[in-house]
């Protein structure tokens, strides 16, 4: 489903998600849930109120997909990013994606 309201400040419409996800940054790994994505953004809520860093990755668990971001809006357990990188996580992945392929098989992907 994609949607844009008349009070949406984005360029792009949006297309609705809902789906399992995985929040990685070093020292964090959070579940979480996918709400939406634009063509450069990404719509998520955390399980819990937690303090995020200005950049993260964002693990789409179903897909296998991570999204490196950064956060450009917090509003209780709702978080904007911005995504400057999309990669599968499946297999062999560059270091710096390490984090991600690992909390991705946590949680159950394959």
């Amino acid at each position: 489903m994609i949607f844009k309201g008349k009070d949406d400040r984005r360029a792009e419409p949006r297309r609705a998600l809902n789906t399992p996800g995985v929040v990685v940054a070093p020292g964090l790994e959070m579940g979480c849930a996918l709400l939406d994505e634009s063509r450069g953004g990404l719509r998520i809520r955390l399980q819990r109120d937690v303090p995020l860093p200005d950049a993260v990755v964002v693990v789409d668990i179903a897909e296998g997909l991570a999204r490196q971001g950064r956060v450009m809006w917090r509003k209780g357990h709702e978080a904007g990013l911005k995504i400057s990188e999309t990669a599968r996580v499946g297999g062999l992945v560059p270091e710096r994606l390490t984090a991600a392929r690992d909390a991705w098989r946590r949680a159950g992907g394959r």
